[in-house]
C-alpha cells in the first residue's frame, strides 16, 4: 500500500472547501489536495496495481488488485479531469453517467471502478 501523504484532517478539509465553493470556485492548491486526498483513499480502499487512475494534472494512483503490470501503460487505465472526479469520488456523480457523458476515459477489462464509488459516502 502506498504511504499516505495527506493527512485526513486536510483531506477532509480541503473536500469541504471544494464543496462549499464548487470546484470552479476553488482555489487551485486546495482542489488539488482534495483531489490527491480523493485518490488515496481509493488506493487505500482497493489495494492494488491492477488499474491507474489518472486525474491531471493533480495525481494518479494504482489500485485495484490483480495482475501488476511492470513497464510502460498499464493494461487497466481510466483518465479525467478534477471535477468528474472529484463529482465521482463524493458521490455527486454515478459512474453510468460520466461514461456516458464522456466525461472520462476508461480502458482495459477491470477500469470499471464503479463499485468503489462514491468512496465518501
Amino acid at each position: 500500500m502506498a504511504k499516505r501523504r495527506i493527512s485526513h484532517e486536510d483531506g477532509m478539509a480541503a473536500v469541504a472547501a471544494v464543496r462549499a465553493t464548487g470546484v470552479e470556485g476553488a482555489a487551485r492548491p486546495v482542489l488539488a489536495t482534495a483531489v490527491r486526498y480523493l485518490l488515496e483513499e481509493l488506493a487505500e480502499l482497493a489495494p492494488g496495481n491492477t488499474v491507474e487512475l489518472r486525474v491531471p494534472p493533480f495525481g494518479a494512483t494504482q489500485c485495484v488488485a490483480g495482475p501488476r503490470h511492470t513497464r510502460g501503460t498499464p493494461p487497466n487505465v481510466i483518465e479525467t479531469d478534477a471535477a468528474t472526479w472529484f463529482a465521482l469520488a463524493t458521490g455527486g456523480l454515478s459512474w453510468d453517467e460520466a461514461v456516458a457523458q464522456a466525461r472520462l476515459a476508461a480502458s482495459g477489462a477491470r477500469a470499471d471502478i464503479a463499485p468503489l464509488l462514491p468512496i465518501l459516502r
